[in-house]
């Protein structure tokens, strides 16, 4: 369960805090946080679930820029895996009246291919309601999840509370390769795939990473949390905990 301090944490990050905590609660949820009610408080679920009955969404996409404050996303692939099968996915264009050749010649996505399609803001509330609680998964997440962070808060969809998983991180403490990028990794492990540089084929290929990934997990993690905590330890950690375990 979570302590008050805990929950006063979490409170301060994701609200104002001026309101009361049954309007917190629901807020929380709302933006993905995985924290659920019970008869003697809140608990963090990703504490008690199994990293493996964990849902987890893998999150690619394509954006007519870097930067978050002048570019936008084009397109948005996710898949949604449990039992390390994909259990269900949710693809879409993003309408867009700017993009770059420079982006064309990268993945393919023609100017016509962005009208009549999804509004940003139609796009991005069918990814939260896609979404819900699960893990937000992506390769290079320190991309991805800002920049879809930065794409809620200006269309008033709030900020994302999901954790975060990285398939470069978690990649680099189970697997040993000479790069780690999805492209390279894509001919590594042989992984099948249609388009690279598009958003559901890159997702897809993302969470087979993962999937390589969980086959050599250490015997100690056992939580959605332990897992979590795993993809960014040290060399350091991670011995100490194996000598401890």
């Amino acid at each position: 369960m979570l302590t008050h301090e805990q929950y006063h944490h979490i409170a301060t990050k994701h609200t104002t805090l001026l309101e009361d905590s049954d309007t917190i609660f629901i807020l929380l949820k709302a933006s993905g946080y995985p924290i659920s009610e019970h008869e003697v408080g809140y608990r963090l679920d990703t504490y008690f679930t199994s990293y493996t009955k964990q849902k987890y969404c893998v999150i690619d996409i394509e954006t007519n820029g870097s930067k978050p404050g002048s570019s936008q996303v084009i397109e948005i692939g996710a898949v949604m895996i449990q039992d390390g099968e994909i259990i269900d996915h949710y693809e879409t264009f993003v309408e867009c009246a700017f993009l770059p050749e420079y982006i064309t010649k990268i993945t393919g996505i023609e100017p016509e291919d962005l009208i009549d399609v999804p509004t940003r803001k139609e796009a991005l509330i069918g990814l939260r309601h896609f979404m819900q609680d699960a893990i937000f998964v992506a390769h290079n997440v320190n991309f991805d999840y800002p920049f879809l962070n930065a794409s809620f808060e200006r269309f008033g969809l709030g900020n994302i509370g999901n954790p975060k998983l990285c398939t470069i991180e978690l990649a680099k403490r189970t697997f040993e390769s000479e790069r780690y990028g999805l492209a390279y990794l894509i001919d590594f492990l042989e992984i099948e795939t249609a388009t690279h540089h598009r958003a559901f084929s890159d997702a897809v290929c993302a969470s087979k990473v993962m999937k390589k990934s969980i086959q050599t997990l250490p015997e100690y993690v056992c939580t959605t949390d332990d897992l979590l905590r795993f993809s960014t330890s040290s060399k350091k950690e991670r011995r100490l905990k194996k000598e401890k375990n």
